[in-house]
C-alpha cells in the first residue's frame, strides 16, 4: 500500500466513511448522469465533540487541525459569501460556500458493496487495578436490594427509577407502581444512563449518587458542555439553518436529479419529510440530523455526498460532533413507547426504505456495521424483537451476531446478505418484498445441536463468498495474502523468531496493516511501553524519520489517532485472568475483532511456582483459544523460540512449550532471520501452518530503517517460495532413491 502523503487527509473534526458500489448499479448510473463529477470532493473538517481519553487529546483541546496556524495543503481558491456573523462561520465557511477541499486520503482500496472505512479516536483501555474496579452482576442486584431500590431485569440493563428526577421534598412519594422506570444500568460494565434527564456515569458515580440522597443531598445537576461540545453543536446548527428540506427544493428538475444522484428515487417525499432529511446544496450533501432524545433540541448531524471514481461510486459521510462522539440512532424520534417491534440497520438510506417499504420502526446505527456502541443499548430494551439487517456482504453478517450477543439472543433474528436478500435500499430499487425479507430472517440464538439442513445456507454462503471468507486482505504484505489469504476472526496465530530478528517491529506493522483497513484493534504490549510502540507504528503509518520532520507531526499524528487502535496499560508480567478480563471488557465496549499479545512469557511469571511451566503455558494458550472462539475475534500470540542452534533454521517444533501452542493454533509464522539460498532478504517469513486452506511458504522481507516497515514498496517483486511443492519434490526423490537402494544386491 502506498503510504499516505502530508496536506492529502483531513482535519480530525468530522468523520468519513465510504461505501462503493459495483459498476452497472442503480446508484451508479444514477450519480454518473445527475451530477457528473459526483460532487464536492474532500472537506477541511473542524474537531468537535467531547475530548476523549485518549494519549493525543492531552494538553491539546481547543487546538484546531488544518486552520490557521497549522494550514493544510488546500486545492484551488473557493468563492466566498457573506454569512451573518456567528461562531462557527471562519470555520464553516469552506464546507457552505462549496469552494474547493481538500481530498481525503483513503486507508484501504474499497469493496464493493461494504464499508472500507470508519474512524475512531486512539484510546487505552484502563487496567482493572486503576480507580475503575469492574462488577457482576449479581453485585449489582445485591446492592440495589440492600438500597432498597426496585429494578426490572431487562435484557441487557436493569432497569430502575432515576435518581435525577426532579421531585420535590413537598410533594407526596409517588406509588412504585407509577414510578417510570428511566434509569438503566448496563449488565456487563455497571454503568448506567437516565434516559429521562440524560445523566449518564460509572457504577461508582451510581453508588455515590445513592449515598448523597439518603444524607438528603440533590443530586448533581447536569453539566455545562464543554467548549468542544459547544463549538460542534453551533456548527451543526449553522449547517442545519442553510440546509433546505429536500422534499421542498424550488425546482422539481433538482429534486429528482439529487434524489437519483443518491439512489432514493423512490423514496417519498412524505418519508423523507418524516425523518427531517435534509439537503446542502453547496456541498451537494444530504443531512441527517440528530436530536436529542430528552428536549429535541439539535446536538449533531450526520452529512452523506457522492463521489465517482472511475466506473465506482462511493458515498462519504462525516459528522458533526467527531465520530466516536457522535452517538445518533437515526429515526429514534420516530419511535413509540408503544413499539415492541425494531430493525436496526447500518445506514441512514436504508433505515428510509424500511420504514416506508414495511411501517416498521427503523433505526440506523452511527457507526454501521462497525461498532454497537454500549451507551445507545438503554435506547432499545422496549423492544421484544431486533431484527438486524446491516449490509448485504459476509462481514455486516458477522457484525451482525456480534451485535446480538449484546441486545440478547433470544429476541435477536438476522438478515442473511444474498442476492435475494440485499441491503434495505437496493432491495426497495429492485422491487422486493421487504416484509417478506424480514419475515424470512433467522433466529439469532440455536440450539447445541443442528442439522444440516440449519447449516445449509451458511454453507451455500461461504461457497458463494470465497474471497469475502478468506477475511480481510493485507495491503502492505501481498505474498501473505497468498498464503493465509486472508485476516480472519476467530483464529489464533502464532508468531515466534530469533531474539533480536524483529518481531515486534514486524507484528506492529502487521496488525496497523488491519487496522488501517477498520479491523479494531487492541494491543497488549508487556515488553515494551506504549510510548515507544505507538512511536514505532507511528513511523511506520507516515513511513518516514519524523525526528527529522517534525513540522509534520501534528498532521501524522492527527490521522493516526483517529485509527480503531486500542491500547492495554499493562507492562511487565501479569496474570492471565486479568489480561482475559480486559480483552472481554473490550471486545464488548469497542468491538474488537484483532487482539495482539506481545508475549506469552511475560504471563507466565505470575501463575504459582509449584505449578510446571509448561502445562501454565498450555492452559494459557488454551485460554487465549477459548477466548477467540468465543468471542469471534482474531488473536495473534508472541512467543519465544527455544533455545536452537544458530546455524538451524527454526522450526514449528522450535515454539517453546510443548505442543500445544502450535496444536491449538489456526496459523504459525516463523520471522527466520536466515538469508535464503534463493532469496534476495536476510530476512523471511515463514507459514508453517495454515489451517484454512493449508498453503504453506515463506517469502523474503526487506526492512528499511528509516520507516520502521517490512513491506518496501520499491524493492523488486519477491518470489514467493510454497513449501508444500518442495516438500512433494523432496518426498518423490527420497522415494525414487529409496527404490533404486532396494534394488542393489
Amino acid at each position: 500500500m502506498a503510504p499516505l502523503s502530508p496536506g492529502t487527509g483531513t482535519a480530525r473534526g468530522w468523520e468519513k466513511i465510504r461505501f462503493q458500489f459495483p459498476p452497472g448499479s442503480d446508484a451508479l448510473s444514477a450519480a454518473a448522469a445527475a451530477s457528473g463529477n459526483g460532487g464536492v470532493r474532500g472537506a477541511p473538517r473542524e474537531a468537535g465533540g467531547l475530548s476523549g481519553t485518549g494519549p493525543g487529546d492531552r494538553g491539546r483541546r481547543g487546538r484546531v487541525p488544518g486552520w490557521p496556524g497549522r494550514r493544510r495543503a488546500r486545492a484551488g481558491g473557493m468563492a466566498v459569501v457573506p454569512l451573518r456573523p456567528c461562531k462557527a462561520a471562519g470555520r464553516l465557511m469552506p464546507l457552505l460556500c462549496g469552494g474547493a477541499r481538500s481530498k481525503g486520503a483513503s486507508l484501504s482500496p474499497g469493496v464493493p458493496g461494504r464499508l472500507t472505512q470508519r474512524r475512531y479516536k486512539k484510546d487505552v483501555l484502563p487496567s482493572p487495578e486503576g480507580p475503575v474496579p469492574s462488577v457482576s452482576i449479581t453485585e449489582i442486584r445485591q446492592y440495589l436490594r440492600a438500597q432498597g431500590i426496585p429494578f426490572h431485569d431487562g435484557y441487557s440493563c436493569l432497569h430502575t427509577p432515576s435518581l435525577f428526577t426532579d421531585i420535590r421534598e413537598s410533594q407526596p412519594a409517588p406509588p412504585a407502581s407509577s414510578v417510570p422506570y428511566t434509569l438503566f444500568i448496563d449488565k456487563t460494565t455497571g454503568s448506567f444512563l437516565c434516559t429521562a434527564t440524560l445523566a449518564e456515569g460509572t457504577w461508582q458515580d451510581f453508588q455515590a449518587n445513592v449515598e448523597l440522597r439518603h444524607r438528603g443531598v440533590p443530586p448533581a445537576s447536569s453539566e455545562e458542555p464543554e467548549e468542544d461540545t459547544r463549538r460542534a453543536r453551533e456548527d451543526a446548527r449553522c449547517i442545519w439553518e442553510r440546509a433546505v428540506p429536500l422534499w421542498d427544493l424550488l425546482d422539481e428538475d433538482e429534486t429528482n436529479k439529487t434524489k437519483a444522484m443518491f439512489g432514493i428515487s423512490l423514496v417519498t417525499d412524505a418519508t423523507l419529510k418524516r425523518f427531517g432529511v435534509r439537503y446542502l446544496r453547496t456541498a451537494k450533501s444530504l443531512v441527517f440530523p440528530w436530536f436529542s432524545p430528552r428536549d429535541a433540541t439539535l446536538k449533531g448531524l450526520k452529512l452523506m455526498r457522492v463521489e465517482k471514481k472511475g466506473d465506482a461510486i462511493s458515498y462519504v459521510e462525516e459528522t458533526i460532533p467527531r465520530f466516536d462522539s457522535y452517538r445518533n440512532l437515526f429515526g429514534l424520534p420516530l419511535v413509540s413507547r408503544r413499539d415492541t417491534e425494531l430493525v436496526l440497520t447500518g445506514w441512514e438510506l436504508d433505515a428510509l426504505a424500511l420504514n416506508q417499504a414495511t411501517g416498521v420502526a427503523s433505526l440506523a446505527l452511527p457507526r454501521g456495521a462497525t461498532c454497537l456502541p454500549p451507551a445507545l443499548l438503554p435506547y432499545l430494551e422496549q423492544f421484544k424483537r431486533i431484527t438486524l439487517w446491516l449490509g448485504e456482504d459476509l462481514r455486516s453478517w458477522e457484525a451482525a451476531k456480534l451485535f446480538a450477543r449484546k441486545l440478547s439472543l433470544k429476541r435477536c433474528s438476522l438478515v442473511r446478505p444474498g442476492d435475494l436478500q440485499p441491503r434495505p435500499l437496493e432491495a426497495l430499487n429492485q422491487g422486493l418484498n421487504l416484509t417478506k425479507i424480514l419475515r424470512a430472517a433467522l433466529p439469532a440464538s440455536h440450539k447445541s445441536i443442528v442439522s444440516f439442513r440449519q447449516l445449509r445456507e451458511e454453507v451455500f454462503g461461504e461457497l458463494v463468498n470465497t474471497e469475502q471468507v478468506a477475511g480481510v486482505k493485507w495491503a502492505r504484505f501481498p505474498e501473505l495474502n497468498k498464503l493465509l489469504k486472508g485476516h480472519r476472526r476467530g483464529e489464533l496465530t502464532i508468531f515466534t523468531g530469533p531474539t533480536g530478528s524483529g518481531k515486534t517491529t514486524f507484528i506492529s506493522e502487521y496488525a496497523l496493516d488491519l487496522c488501517m483497513q477498520g479491523v479494531c484493534t487492541l494491543w497488549g504490549s508487556f515488553e515494551i511501553n506504549n510510548v515507544r510502540l505507538a512511536k514505532i507504528m507511528l513511523t511506520q503509518f507516515a513511513a518516514q524519520r519524523l525526528e527529522d520532520q517534525l513540522e509534520l507531526y501534528d498532521e501524522w499524528a492527527d490521522r493516526f489517532e483517529d485509527l480503531p487502535l486500542y491500547f492495554m496499560t499493562f507492562h511487565g508480567q501479569q496474570n492471565i485472568k486479568t489480561v482475559i478480563d480486559t480483552m472481554q471488557h473490550a471486545v464488548y465496549m469497542y468491538d474488537i475483532t484483532h487482539v495482539v499479545v506481545d508475549n506469552l512469557q511475560f504471563m507466565m511469571g505470575h501463575e504459582h511456582l509449584s505449578v510446571d511451566r509448561l502445562a501454565a503455558q498450555d492452559y494459557i494458550v488454551g485460554a487465549f483459544r477459548k477466548f477467540a472462539t468465543d468471542n469471534t475475534c482474531h488473536i495473534t500470540l508472541v512467543i519465544h523460540p527455544r533455545k536452537e542452534d544458530d546455524e538451524k533454521e527454526l522450526q514449528t517444533a522450535s515454539i517453546f512449550g510443548s505442543a500445544k501452542a502450535s496444536q491449538e493454533a489456526d496459523n504459525v509464522l516463523i520471522l527466520q532471520d536466515r538469508k535464503l539460498v534463493t532469496g534476495p532478504g536476510k530476512r523471511y517469513l515463514q507459514v508453517s501452518k495454515n489451517r484454512f486452506d493449508g498453503d504453506v511458504g515463506v517469502f523474503p522481507l526487506e526492512f528499511s530503517k528509516a520507516s520502521l516497515t517490512f513491506s518496501s514498496t520499491s524493492r523488486s517483486k519477491v518470489k514467493l517460495k510454497k513449501m508444500k511443492e518442495e516438500k512433494a519434490l523432496l518426498a518423490k526423490k527420497a522415494s525414487e532413491g529409496g527404490s533404486g537402494a532396494s534394488k542393489k544386491p
